[in-house]
């Protein structure tokens, strides 16, 4: 199952590992600084926010959502 805190943890540590601070991506994506402090499981991220943050980490959706460890995008 996904999780909120799972999905914010997936992308700090991605953002930490490219040397990206995650209030810069949450800004060139758009987004509100505070997104993903505000996000709940009964909340979520919507589809096209959580797309817009993986390619700016050069990632795929499975891997912030937990469902692959490979971070790698398949083409």
């Amino acid at each position: 199952m996904y999780t909120a805190w799972g999905l914010t943890a997936r992308i700090k540590t991605r953002a930490k590992e490219r040397k990206q601070q995650t209030g810069e991506i949450l800004k060139i994506c758009d987004l509100n600084p505070n997104t993903l402090c505000q996000m709940t499981d009964k909340k979520g991220m919507s589809s096209f926010s959580l797309a817009k943050i993986a390619d700016e980490l050069d990632c795929s959706v499975d891997y912030l959502l937990g469902r692959t460890d490979n971070p790698e995008i398949n083409r």
